[in-house]
């Protein structure tokens, strides 16, 4: 019965981590694509 119940919290933690892993390098890509447009109007 433990074992089971921490096998599923370490299996929610993993989805968690993994979720926001992939959320924080899309904001990174968002931001990243700003400063590129905004370099390119600057440029302008």
């Amino acid at each position: 019965m433990i074992r089971h119940l921490i096998t599923t919290l370490a299996l929610a933690g993993l989805t968690l981590t993994a979720t926001a892993c992939n959320t924080v390098k899309g904001v990174g890509r968002d931001i990243e694509s700003v400063g590129s447009a905004g370099e390119k109007v600057i440029k302008q």
